[in-house]
């Protein structure tokens, strides 16, 4: 069975890792999306997050990643995937993920798998990462090494 877990991992951190870890023994295949949005502000270009991604993969055949643009479900379909995986950190993204799963369910009949960021990892967010770039604060405890 192949999952796809998708999302602009601007950039990628340890909470991303450790959902990828965590799904691999479930799936044969995990293919991470990479999500082109032109409206989207970032502070990696899509090629250096594939790059980034991939190198912490590289011992690991079963996880394969690549830039997408367009509807996730189409992705998905590309791939033959059977499964959405997404992570929630509260019950806010909860709310929102659901949503987004039950409109891809319906349009493609493909499923949402959630998992819970496991509670150290909670409050990292890409969004976090980037601002404390920004104020040239380390985040080496937030990324993969």
């Amino acid at each position: 069975m192949t999952a796809i877990f998708v999302g602009s991992f601007d950039p990628f951190t340890i909470a991303h890792q450790s959902l990828v870890m965590r799904v691999l023994p479930i799936f044969s295949k995990i293919v991470i999306g990479v999500g082109v949005n032109v409206n989207k502000k970032t502070m990696f270009s899509v090629q250096e997050r594939v790059s980034q991604i991939q190198a912490v993969f590289v011992d690991n055949s079963k996880v394969k990643v690549e830039s997408y643009d367009g509807l996730t479900i189409d992705f998905a379909k590309k791939h033959q995937a059977q499964y959405i995986v997404r992570g929630v950190r509260s019950v806010i993204d909860f709310e929102y993920e659901r949503t987004i799963a039950d409109a891809n369910r319906a349009m493609s009949g493909i499923e949402t798998i959630f998992l819970f960021s496991e509670p150290e990892n909670a409050y990292i967010s890409s969004s976090l990462v980037r601002e404390l770039i920004s104020h040239n604060k380390s985040v080496k405890h937030l990324l993969p090494q």
